[in-house]
């Protein structure tokens, strides 16, 4: 508790019983205890200005402090909403890719089932080809014995008849048939003659002729007609001979 001051009793009727009377103001006491009282009152306001300041500085800082923080928790927040609204996002994303993938699943199922009827109808097909494959090779087999046993037995013949037709006949391409002639022009009994017939059609087509024989297309055209081939060879001869060597004869 601070100490109050009290000033000393005063006796008035003691005072004016003097012949001069005075009183003692003690204003020295006084000068200096206000003096004290002004210093202490200026320390007093000192403090107090720097204890204010120092106190509004730390509120300042911890305001700055707060509000960024608050900035730094909005700025979270913003970038959390922002990741929320993608992850909803996504989700949908998810969802419908989900519910595509379960629609191509159930379509990839049906293709399934589908590709495994197929493949037992093809594999009852292709047993009953398998079967029929072995019956053909065994009628293949024996039409290849059968023509082996007549190939021996015609080869030969065959072979005399080109020697004494001088005429050679042999497949190059499916339904073309290569023809040399040989012994057409006595000067050059190694000199041969050929062309090349396509017979896979009805009309009968010359490919190619060497040499050159100007009256083939009359006698192709004469082939078509009657359908003589083995008049239409000997013609073919004929014609080669008598433009190789168009003596008399």
């Amino acid at each position: 508790m601070a100490k109050v001051f009290r000033p000393p009793p005063f006796d008035l009727a003691a005072v004016l019983s003097q012949p001069h009377p005075t009183v003692d103001l003690k204003s020295k006491e006084l000068e200096e205890r206000t003096r004290t009282f002004l210093k202490n009152l200026t320390n007093f306001k000192e403090k107090a200005i720097n204890a204010i300041t120092e106190r509004r500085k730390h509120q300042s800082t911890e305001k700055k402090k707060i509000l960024e923080k608050t900035r730094a928790v909005e700025a979270e927040t913003n970038q959390c909403k922002l990741k929320e609204i993608e992850l909803v996002a996504q989700l949908e994303r998810e969802k419908e890719e989900r519910k595509d993938a379960e629609l191509s699943v159930a379509a990839f199922k049906r293709q399934l089932n589908t590709l495994r009827d197929k493949i037992a109808s093809v594999d009852v097909d292709i047993e009953q080809y398998r079967v029929l494959t072995q019956n053909l090779r065994r009628e293949k087999n024996k039409e290849r014995s059968t023509l082996s046993s007549y190939n021996s037995h015609v080869f030969p013949e065959l072979r005399s008849c080109e020697e004494r037709l001088s005429c050679a006949i042999e497949g190059v391409e499916k339904d073309r048939l290569l023809v040399r002639f040989s012994r057409i022009d006595p000067a050059e009994p190694e000199k041969e003659a050929s062309f090349v017939i396509d017979i896979a059609s009805e009309t009968f087509k010359i490919i190619t002729a060497s040499p050159h024989l100007p009256v083939m297309p009359i006698l192709v055209n004469k082939l078509n007609e009657f359908r003589d081939i083995y008049a239409f060879f000997r013609d073919v001869r004929a014609a080669y001979v008598q433009l190789l060597d168009p003596g008399p004869h």
